[in-house]
């Protein structure tokens, strides 16, 4: 057993697929307070963690480009660091969709780091095959497909709270289906049996940050019914998902276009949330793209 005088050694491992953003990452934790050391070799790892007077947390860039990487190699680690009492071990694994990777070594102009000689694409290929062992390990999942840099540091603070204190955050987000489910969400309600703004001339410019579509939404009789078991249901899982050791529990609300139902929704459940005691984010995706869109121009 460990000494409660003695404090826990606490180790991030950082790691995904090159370009989906683990140098962000590494950067942003060092700013909480971690001490971040990138592409450290895995045989010098527990060395690493030997040396007296490590008292900072610490936040590892693992890089499957690193010669002595493997995937059987990084698993024994992670059993090794995780059968020891002294040591609290979390592995960050950072996802991208592949076709957004290549968009980002096209616009970086760099070659792949597994593919010097091929197309990025193979790169890709082969380095998600290789890491796929690892990311079914990850404790933390962040897909940065639809995440800027400002984003990512967001999501990542609200994770790691100042000082190292790791804690169980919320995001709270809203989506249209014509675009498809969003990534690496745990929960998805359906708000489109809920009466639709967008039928209204003087609503369906406004969003459901707008008072004037919240209260249309909320004037759809079955909204407090359903709005309030949704919010049951998660005050159920989220202090059971706390529990379990779960460091993020992310939650979707979708309509037609993303605008107006969901938006309404997620704002609500969001502040209910943070209400009830929760550390909560709130994202909207069509919202965010169409500002992304009107920077752009």
């Amino acid at each position: 057993m460990v000494d409660p005088i003695t404090e826990l050694k606490r180790i991030v491992l950082v790691t995904g697929p090159a370009g989906a953003g683990r140098s962000s990452a590494l950067n942003v934790l060092e700013d909480a307070g971690f001490e971040a050391i990138d592409n450290i070799p895995l045989r010098m790892m527990m060395a690493l963690l030997d040396a007296p007077n490590q008292i900072r947390p610490m936040a590892l860039g693992i890089d499957p480009r690193n010669r002595d990487f493997s995937t059987d190699m990084m698993t024994d680690l992670i059993d090794q660091m995780r059968s020891r009492p002294e040591i609290e071990v979390e592995l960050l694994y950072l996802d991208c969709a592949t076709d957004v990777l290549l968009r980002r070594f096209s616009e970086t102009r760099r070659r792949h780091p597994l593919a010097f000689q091929d197309a990025p694409s193979e790169g890709i290929r082969l380095e998600k095959h290789l890491l796929t062992p690892i990311r079914a390990q990850a404790g933390i999942l962040i897909d940065t497909t639809e995440l800027n840099i400002h984003q990512l540091r967001e999501e990542l603070e609200h994770w790691f709270a100042a000082g190292g204190t790791h804690h169980l955050t919320v995001s709270v987000q809203s989506f249209s289906y014509k675009r498809g489910l969003p990534r690496s969400v745990d929960m998805v309600f359906d708000c489109r049996f809920l009466r639709n703004p967008f039928w209204e001339p003087q609503l369906r410019g406004m969003n459901g940050t707008d008072l004037a579509v919240q209260t249309y939404v909320k004037h759809d009789p079955l909204y407090e019914i359903f709005a309030n078991q949704v919010l049951d249901l998660s005050l159920l899982i989220l202090p059971a998902s706390k529990s379990e050791g779960k460091s993020h529990i992310s939650i979707a609300f979708g309509c037609t276009g993303g605008q107006h139902r969901s938006v309404t929704l997620a704002q609500a459940h969001a502040f209910s949330l943070a209400e009830a005691g929760w550390q909560v984010s709130i994202r909207h995706r069509e919202l965010d793209e169409k500002k992304r869109e009107a920077t752009a121009h």
